[in-house]
């Protein structure tokens, strides 16, 4: 008789499959996202809690915190959402929008492009500033949010006018700075406020504002 000499009987172990548990949580986080989503259009931000969004989502509000965060964080993910005009906020780079707007060929075709994108997503993030705005006053999380958000976009400003500057097309006298400035200037919640309260569609506010950019910022514009 032959001795099983060194071998140990036992169960089998299973590999750990890590990518099947990232799938699962990121599941997990875009439920939590859509409800999130879902019940500040609803309810506004003060009418929206964490236990709300954790009841939607069918999650603890544990879950809530270690997925996403608090209130404030869950709002900026929805921001980011709205950007991206998907279910998941993804990094400027990846919307498609921004890529678009990359390989358009010409000035007035980037402005056309970026003009019609904010006409589809300011609806709603416009509502979603001034919640935070709102809020900034008893809570500073949200003053500090609102904060980045508006330097966040005064950043992605100046990569957009470095776009401009690209095409050959835009005015010399004119700095990246200047463009980036103008440009978020007139992009801004408020002025887009502006524009819904004299009874503009987001449609015509975009149509007008492509129309001021491009005649402001092509070459040939300058004031003597």
């Amino acid at each position: 008789m032959i001795a099983n000499v060194g071998l140990v009987s036992g169960p089998v172990k299973r590999p750990y499959d890590a990518s099947r548990r990232r799938a699962a949580a990121e599941r997990t986080r875009w439920g939590i996202l859509a409800a999130a989503r879902d019940l500040f259009e609803e309810a506004g931000y003060g009418g929206t809690s964490v236990q709300a969004v954790a009841r939607r989502a069918g999650v603890s509000v544990d879950t809530v915190y270690a997925s996403v965060g608090r209130k404030p964080e869950l709002l900026l993910a929805v921001h980011d959402m709205a950007l991206a005009e998907g279910d998941a906020p993804v990094p400027a780079e990846q919307r498609d929008w921004v890529g678009a707007i990359r390989s358009a060929p010409t000035l007035a075709a980037k402005i056309e492009t970026y003009t019609a994108a904010l006409s589809r997503f300011l609806p709603r993030t416009v509502p979603i500033m001034n919640a935070l705005r709102e809020a900034g006053a008893t809570e500073p999380a949200c003053a500090a949010l609102h904060r980045e958000l508006s330097e966040r976009r005064a950043a992605n400003m100046r990569l957009f006018a470095a776009d401009l500057r690209s095409t050959g097309e835009l005015r010399a006298d004119l700095t990246d700075d200047d463009v980036a400035d103008l440009v978020w200037m007139l992009n801004s919640p408020e002025v887009f406020g502006l524009s819904a309260s004299r009874g503009h569609t987001a449609e015509e506010y975009a149509a007008l504002l492509a129309d001021v950019l491009v005649r402001t910022l092509t070459a040939g514009g300058a004031r003597p």
